[in-house]
C-alpha cells in the first residue's frame, strides 16, 4: 500500500533548507577535536619507541637547573612541569651501550628529564675510538668542501667538517681557519670561429638535434617544417612537413630510427625515418609544447609545455605515464638523464625542479633564480648541470641541486646553453651574443656576435638553440635570421697567440 507523501508549502521547505544551510556553514569544522589523554599517552609511547628507541637510555650526567630537556618539551607538549622533589640534580641513566648507573629510563609517563650537555657528549665522543664510518664521513665532508672551494663557492662549504673532526678522537679541537676562496686558474681553450652559414628555412630556426651517428642533424623552425641537413657538407637532405605551427623541439632517438618533434600546435609527433612519415602522436598537452627530450636508457619521452606541466610518455604505447605538475608558469625546458634525478625542468616561474621519474613527484625545487629559467645544460662527464636565466647562469651539483657558483656577465635573455666534455660552456642569448665559459672556474674566455644574414635586420640576431655535434668539434646554432651557423675551434690558435686575460683575485661571490 503506497503511502501519501506529506506536502509542505514552499515557505516551509525554504525555511528547512535555510536551517540546514545555516547548520552546515555556521558550525566550525576547522576547530580541532579535544585531545583524549589516553590516546595521547599511547601515541607518545609509540613515538618514543619508534623514533627515539636508540637514545632512550642516556649516560649518567649531572646537570644544572637551567638545562631543561628539549626532548621532553617537544614530545610532551609545551606545558611547564615541576621537578619531583625539586631536586637540582635529576639523573638520567640506563643500561644502553654506555657505562650503566642508577637512574630512570624514559617512558611515556616520564614528566621531566634533562638532556646531557654538548660538552658532555663531546668529552664522551673523544674517549670513544674513531669508527670507520665516522672517518669516511670526515673524508667525504672535507672533499665536498674542497670541491666547493675549487668551484669558487667556498662560502658554501659545509661546516660539518669541523664538527666531525671534533668527534674523530684525535684531539683536534680547533678547526682550521677557513681561507677566503680564491679562483683557480682557468684551463685554456682555443677560441671558436664561424665556419659555415646554412640557409634554407623561411622562419626563425627554433631547435636543433644531432643524430647519434654524427652524419646529419635536424632543425625545427617557425616555418612549420623540420629539415635534415648533412653535417659534413651542410647540404639539405630532407624536409618534413606536418606541424601546423612553429616547431619548438626536436630529438633523435639513439635506440630506434625515430625522430620526435613538438610544436606550438600542442602536437608531439614521432617520425619513422625509414619511411619519413609520422607514425605516432602523443595527445594531452593543453597548450604549446616548448621542449622535448628522450630518456637515454628507457623508452620514454618527456615534453614540457606552456600549460605549466611536463609530461612523460611511453614511446610505444603513446600512454601519458606521468603528468609532472607543480610549476606555476610555462615550463620552458626539460632534460633527462639515466642517473637520479632522471628529469630536470626549468620554468618561467623562475624555479628549477628535479623530479622522481618513478613516483612522478618533485624531489627538489631550486628557487635561486629571479627571472625565467629558459635553458638547462648537463655536463656530459660530471654529475653537475647549469641553468640559464636573464639574471645569470648558475651551476649546480646533483642529486639535490646544491649550488656551486654563478657565471655572471651575459646580460641578456639566455635562450640556450650547451656544454662539451672539455668543459666549454656556451650560452646563446636573445640579442645574438654567444658567450664561451670555462666550466670549472666560470671564466668567460670568448664573446661572439655573428653578423646577421644579408637582408635581415640587426634586431633579428637572436640565438634560439645551440648544440655540440657528437665529436664536440662543431658547435651548431639556430638563429632568428633564419640561418643555422656552424662554429669550430681555431686550429691555428695557441696559448701564446691567444693568452688567457686572467689574474687571480679574492672572490666576492653571492651566496645564491
Amino acid at each position: 500500500m503506497a503511502e501519501d507523501v506529506q506536502k509542505h508549502s514552499v515557505h516551509t521547505l525554504v525555511f528547512r533548507s535555510l536551517k540546514r544551510t545555516h547548520d552546515m556553514f555556521v558550525s566550525d569544522h576547522a576547530k580541532s577535536i579535544a585531545q583524549d589523554e589516553e590516546s595521547q599517552k599511547m601515541k607518545m609511547s609509540v613515538k618514543l619507541k619508534a623514533d627515539y628507541n636508540a637514545v632512550l637510555h642516556m649516560p649518567v650526567l649531572k646537570e644544572g637547573k637551567d638545562r631543561v630537556s628539549l626532548l621532553a618539551g617537544s614530545m610532551l607538549g609545551n606545558q611547564s612541569y615541576t621537578q619531583p622533589g625539586d631536586d637540582p640534580e635529576y639523573l638520567i641513566a640506563g643500561t644502553h651501550a654506555y657505562p650503566s648507573g642508577p637512574g630512570v629510563a624514559l617512558t611515556a609517563d616520564t614528566t621531566i628529564h634533562r638532556n646531557p650537555s654538548e660538552g658532555g657528549i663531546n668529552s664522551l665522543a673523544l674517549v670513544l675510538p674513531p669508527s670507520q664510518a665516522r672517518q669516511d664521513v670526515s673524508r667525504t665532508a672535507s672533499s665536498v668542501g674542497d670541491i666547493h672551494r675549487h668551484a669558487g663557492g667556498g662560502e658554501r662549504s659545509h661546516p660539518q667538517s669541523s664538527s666531525v673532526s671534533l668527534l674523530d678522537g684525535g684531539g683536534t679541537r680547533n678547526a682550521m681557519a677557513r681561507k677566503a676562496p680564491t679562483m683557480p686558474k682557468p684551463q685554456w681553450h682555443p677560441p671558436w670561429k664561424l665556419f659555415r652559414v646554412i640557409s634554407g628555412h623561411l622562419g626563425w630556426v627554433r631547435s636543433i638535434a644531432v643524430e647519434p651517428g654524427n652524419e646529419w642533424f635536424v632543425t625545427g623552425s617557425a616555418d612549420r617544417t623540420i629539415k635534415i641537413w648533412d653535417l659534413a657538407s651542410g647540404k639539405l637532405k630532407l624536409s618534413l612537413t606536418g606541424h601546423i605551427s612553429t616547431v619548438r623541439g626536436v630529438a633523435v632517438s639513439n635506440r630506434s630510427p625515430y625522430l620526435f618533434s613538438c610544436g606550438e600546435d600542442k602536437q608531439v609527433k614521432c617520425w619513422d625515418l625509414e619511411y619519413n612519415k609520422v607514425i605516432r602522436h602523443y595527445h594531452g598537452h593543453l597548450s604549446a609544447v616548448y621542449d622535448i627530450d628522450l630518456h637515454p636508457t628507457i623508452d620514454v619521452l618527456v615534453t614540457c609545455s606552456r600549460d605549466a606541466t611536463a609530461r612523460v610518455w611511453d614511446i610505444r604505447s603513446k600512454a601519458n605515464v606521468h603528468t609532472l605538475t607543480g610549476h606555476t608558469n610555462t615550463v620552458a625546458t626539460v632534460k633527462c638523464q639515466a642517473a637520479e634525478p632522471q628529469i630536470i625542468t626549468g620554468s618561467h616561474d623562475s624555479t628549477i625542479r628535479l623530479w622522481d621519474l618513478i613516483a612522478g613527484k618533485t624531489r627538489a625545487t631550486l628557487t635561486n633564480h629571479k627571472k625565467s629559467v629558459r635553458t638547462l645544460a648537463m655536463h656530459p662527464r660530471q654529475y653537475t648541470f647549469a641553468s640559464g636565466s636573464a639574471d645569470n647562469i648558475k651551476q649546480w651539483m646533483f642529486p639535490d641541486g646544491s649550488f656551486i657558483q654563478n657565471l655572471s656577465g651575459h646580460n641578456a635573455i639566455i635562450n640556450t646553453m650547451a656544454v662539451n666534455s672539455d668543459g666549454v660552456l656556451v650560452s646563446g642569448a636573445d640579442n645574438g651574443t654567444i658567450h664561451m665559459w670555462d666550466w670549472r672556474t666560470g671564466y668567460n674566455f670568448q664573446r661572439i656576435h655573428a653578423a646577421v644574414q644579408p637582408g635581415s635586420l640587426d634586431s633579428e640576431s637572436g640565438i634560439f638553440a645551440c648544440k655540440f655535434d657528437n665529436s664536440e668539434s662543431r658547435l651548431i646554432t639556430a638563429e632568428a635570421d633564419k640561418t643555422i651557423k656552424v662554429y669550430k675551434e681555431d686550429d691555428t690558435a695557441t696559448e701564446e697567440t691567444h693568452p688567457i686575460n686572467w689574474k687571480p683575485e679574492i672572490l666576492k661571490r653571492k651566496r645564491f
